[in-house]
């Protein structure tokens, strides 16, 4: 009996399963994952989808993943990715009068698909008085407009002298509901940071270099395992050229993780992301370059 036409789907993208090193990271609790050989910038592709991009105002956002157990809303699609790439848009204003606008970023797989749209929420004093400094709420939604993940950092003390009011922000997924925090760590020479799980259970940790200097250059974090002696993934600050490195704040990040990371870490460590580029890349418009020595 003849069948009617199938419904098209994705075609099959070639997958290369993650190759793992045999045993679990140290301190990763009940976050069980592997370690695996990094590979920087490339790394192993995507598992197939069954659904088409979606196209929405000219932009191809990523596949609408099927709902996960004990996933929360709207982290399905990072199940599918071990890398995201964050570009923050160009805000024209900015350029021609000074005044530092809310920041606006796409979150894009490897494919380039949209995953996910940030938005700054915070008010017009607070961004010119505060500057980088600033306390910010970044909200992070889906391509079916859901506030997915909210980001929350409160003002603290941006100064490596004073230990005891250091920077941190709080990953919440869905909004309310706290899945983790990105705390930064004192260290006389070497931006580090910590990520914790909501209980506040330190989960991976990040080192950056002695001198953050995005010239003529990537600027790198590594993502390691508590002990500190297994890299399991990166946080980069991409050179984008002299000009738009010069004459804007507008930054482009990779994120690289293990695929079969916990989702709930995943957004955290692209809270850690907006918190780097805040602390280190964001700048007033009276500079004529991006660099910052810890």
């Amino acid at each position: 009996m003849m069948q009617g036409p199938q419904p098209a789907t994705a075609p099959g993208v070639p997958f290369g399963s993650p190759q793992h090193v045999p045993g679990p990271y140290q301190g990763a609790g009940n976050y069980g994952f592997q370690a695996q050989p990094m590979g920087f910038p490339g790394g192993p592709a995507f598992p197939p989808v069954q659904n088409q991009p979606v196209m929405q105002g000219g932009t191809i956002w990523m596949p609408i993943p099927p709902s996960i157990p004990n996933c929360p809303p709207g982290l399905e699609y990072l199940t599918q990715i071990d890398q995201i790439l964050i570009h923050q848009q160009i805000e024209l204003l900015e350029i021609l009068t000074g005044f530092e606008t809310q920041n606006k970023y796409e979150l894009k797989n490897a494919l380039g698909q949209r995953v996910y749209f940030a938005a700054e929420d915070t008010d017009c004093l607070t961004r010119n008085c505060c500057g980088p400094s600033r306390p910010f709420t970044i909200r992070i939604i889906d391509n079916m407009g859901r506030e997915v993940i909210t980001l929350q950092r409160p003002l603290r003390c941006s100064s490596c002298c004073c230990p005891c009011c250091l920077q941190e922000v709080e990953v919440q997924a869905p909004p309310g509901t706290r899945v983790g925090y990105v705390v930064q760590n004192w260290h006389a020479c070497l931006p580090k940071f910590t990520i914790q799980d909501e209980k506040g259970m330190d989960i991976l940790k990040i080192t950056g270099p002695c001198v953050v200097c995005s010239c003529c250059e990537d600027v790198n974090f590594e993502v390691k395992s508590l002990d500190e002696t297994c890299t399991v993934g990166r946080i980069s600050k991409h050179w984008t050229g002299f000009v738009k490195e010069a004459f804007t704040d507008a930054d482009n990040f990779g994120i690289t993780f293990p695929m079969d990371l916990d989702v709930k870490m995943k957004a955290v460590m692209i809270g850690a992301c907006f918190l780097i580029d805040f602390m280190f890349f964001e700048h007033g418009a009276d500079k004529n370059q991006r660099s910052g020595v810890w």
